[in-house]
């Protein structure tokens, strides 16, 4: 890849990158480090890397990069967990788009994201299967579990009002 297919992959791919990174991480500076980090690693490799693969390989390392911060997040709010006794105080959610993010919040974060994937930005399953590193019947199946455990919580009318 040269550098100004580099510049066209960063003009292309950055927003969609980005939408797809806070969608899971909730947190808009976390998201621009994972972004900014894969495009920083695709400039390393960019010798190594076609044009034609540079989304995938931008989606696919920014993935994992998120997948990195967010087990390290887990970590950090573990000990602090454990450090102070916190009281989470039981609210009713009346706003659809609350109602779906703690839908979302349930999932594990492989369904979280293939949900994203399909549904919000798209993707087809062969494109989803190279980003998460999974063939498309793998995909297939994890996606209908995830919506699945979607609707089992959805259908629930405590859950919703």
């Amino acid at each position: 890849m040269t550098e100004k297919e580099y510049n066209q992959c960063v003009d292309l791919y950055a927003d969609n990158l980005f939408r797809f990174i806070v969608k899971n991480l909730d947190h808009t500076e976390d998201a621009r480090d994972v972004v900014q980090n894969a495009f920083e690693i695709l400039w390393k490799h960019c010798k190594d890397v076609p044009f034609e693969k540079g989304k995938s390989y931008l989606f696919t390392v920014a993935y994992h990069n998120m997948i990195d911060h967010v087990r390290k997040v887990k970590r950090i709010s573990l000990v602090d967990e454990f450090k102070e006794e916190t009281k989470i105080s039981e609210q009713r959610i009346h706003d659809a788009k609350k109602v779906l993010e703690k839908a979302l919040d349930r999932l594990t974060d492989v369904q979280r994201s293939l949900i994203l994937l399909k549904d919000y930005e798209g993707y087809s399953y062969e494109e989803i299967g190279d980003i998460m590193k999974l063939n498309p019947s793998q995909v297939k199946v994890y996606l209908h579990r995830a919506r699945l455990h979607l609707k089992q919580y959805l259908v629930k009318m405590e859950n919703v009002i």
